[in-house]
């Protein structure tokens, strides 16, 4: 049975959302921020969620353990604005029910 799991996700105006992802879909964060249209069209995930443009980034603020970031994550990071210690590109996480309660806030446009 396909399992929804909650997300709460804070917009770049600081309103928090209480969203269901479907962890069924193969569904990344920067694919259910979209999909719920909690940035304006053309601001996140501009390259279609490669880990090439960082457009997606986010902070994520519960205490989930999630996959460690990969190379490309890493480089695309380095580059970013606005970076924190608990910075990641929302296309990298994909929804799983491990992350049922996931709390993160997109970080602000660059």
């Amino acid at each position: 049975m396909p399992l929804d799991i909650n997300l709460k996700i804070t917009d770049r105006e600081g309103v928090t959302h209480e969203v269901d992802a479907p962890t069924d879909m193969n569904m990344n964060l920067m694919e259910v921020v979209r999909a719920y249209e909690l940035a304006p069209e053309g601001t996140i995930g501009v390259c279609g969620g490669m880990a090439m443009c960082a457009s997606c980034q986010c902070y994520v603020k519960s205490d989930h353990k999630l996959p460690e970031k990969s190379d490309d994550e890493e480089a695309m990071l380095a580059e970013a604005f606005y970076v924190e210690d608990n910075s990641r590109l929302g296309c990298q996480i994909h929804m799983t029910e491990d992350l049922e309660g996931l709390e993160v806030e997109l970080a602000p446009e660059s």
